[in-house]
This record gives C-alpha cells, sequence and structure tokens, in this order.
C-alpha cells in the first residue's frame, strides 16, 4: 500500500518541531526530578533548572542591560532548553535533557524556559518554533539549535561548549 506524500510530510514536521501555538495538555506529567527542582538551585547536581525570565536575567544574561552584546553571567557552560507542556517533540527531549544534565553534572549547566510562562523570553529569543535549544559556552557567543535532535547530535553540541 502506498502512504500519500503529504501523510509523510506531516509526520516528519511533528517529529521535528512544534510552532509556537498555545494549546492546552492537562495529561503532560513531568518527572519527580523535574517538579522538585527549584529555580534558584545550581544545577552542578544533575538536575535541569527552570528559569523564570527574572532568574534568566541573573544567571544567564541580563538582555536589558546589554542590549547590543551578549554578556554571559553564568560560570560554566550551559544549556537552555525553550518548551512548552503540550508540544510532542518537547516531550520526546525531556529524558535525553535530562539525561545530559547527569552525565555533565558540574562541568555543563541545564535549564528549561516553558514559553507559554516566560513569554518575554520566547520574544526576545525569537523564539517561534520548539523546542528550541540555546548552548552557550563559558566564553565566546552562544548557538541555537530549532527543533528534536537525536541523542548522539546533542550531546555532541553539548560536548562543543564543554570545550
Amino acid at each position: 500500500m502506498k502512504t500519500p506524500l503529504y501523510i509523510l510530510l506531516a509526520s516528519a514536521l511533528m517529529l521535528t518541531g512544534c510552532t509556537n501555538n498555545k494549546k492546552a495538555d492537562n495529561s503532560v506529567q513531568m518527572s519527580t526530578a523535574a517538579q522538585n527542582t527549584d529555580a534558584t538551585a545550581a544545577s552542578a547536581d544533575g538536575t535541569v533548572t527552570y528559569l523564570s525570565t527574572a532568574d534568566f536575567r541573573l544567571k544567564i544574561m541580563d538582555y536589558e542591560t546589554h542590549q547590543t552584546e551578549w554578556v554571559f553571567e553564568g560560570k560554566r557552560p550551559a544549556v537552555i532548553d525553550f518548551y512548552t507542556t503540550w508540544c510532542g517533540p518537547c516531550k520526546m527531549m525531556a529524558p535525553i535533557v535530562e539525561e545530559m544534565a547527569k552525565a555533565y553534572a558540574g562541568k555543563v549547566d541545564f535549564y528549561k524556559v516553558d514559553i507559554d510562562k516566560e513569554q518575554e523570553l520566547a520574544q526576545t529569543f525569537g523564539i517561534q518554533s520548539i523546542p528550541t535549544f540555546l548552548f552557550i559556552p563559558a566564553k565566546g557567543k552562544p548557538t541555537m539549535q530549532m527543533g528534536a535532535m537525536p541523542k548522539e547530535t546533542f550531546e555532541k553540541m553539548v560536548k562543543e561548549i564543554k570545550n
């Protein structure tokens, strides 16, 4: 049986990223570790820290003070996962992000930003497709990657900012 091309294209699109459309999904459950993570705690213990806009400006970059240049406030390289709770590809990437946070504990900080709750950050960084990842080296400019990716690709990008 032949599968119509438009069904294959639609399936491929769903696997790589979601657009920034609001959609409620009350059935989403995060891991217990993620739910209990305090936004002010350091992610050196291998957990993913959730960032508010205020936390972002303190820990990552105060984009109101530094409007024309990137000035990183962190001590270690960081990865920021811009996501929403209703996004399928975001849900697929969550375990990979959590696994990498444990693997790189104390070496790379891992954060999550819910763009439905932190719309100012989403607008500031022009987030239109999710998940979107911001890979931030300790020195230098960050790299942004949109869409879900294989674990190997994600880990390669983490290794690049760690060095």
